[in-house]
């Protein structure tokens, strides 16, 4: 999967037992038609030395492009959630292979309005 989109929050970093570092975001993608707004978001996980730049590069509202697998849940489903209006959503989760940094160094984009959950 490739997805372009937006950081719903900061990075975060931890390490395995064995010390291999690993850093989660999520991405809120956009799509508009006619005069509804859809936003979907991934949960990413990249590992190494991506996870170490992207923990120190990026912040909430930073663009980027990620190249990945599509990870489900036990069922092969997306994770849902409730959202704070009530109405239901869905996130996926994102194993990434490459992130690239599409904003501008120290400038991130505008974040989405909404905030992600978890």
């Amino acid at each position: 999967i490739i997805i372009i989109g937006n950081l719903g929050r900061d990075p975060e970093m931890r390490y395995t037992t064995d010390g291999k570092p690993v850093t989660s975001f999520s991405v809120a993608t956009s799509r508009k038609y006619g005069e509804k707004e859809e936003t979907t978001w991934y949960r990413v996980s990249v590992w190494g030395n991506q996870a170490e730049s992207c923990n120190q590069y990026l912040r909430k509202g930073s663009k980027v492009l990620v190249e990945g697998v599509l990870k489900a849940d036990a069922q092969g489903n997306p994770r849902v959630y409730q959202k704070k209006d009530g109405t239901w959503a869905a996130s996926f989760d994102v194993a990434a292979e490459n992130v690239r940094f599409l904003s501008s160094r120290g400038e991130p984009e505008d974040a989405p309005a909404e905030v992600i959950p978890f």
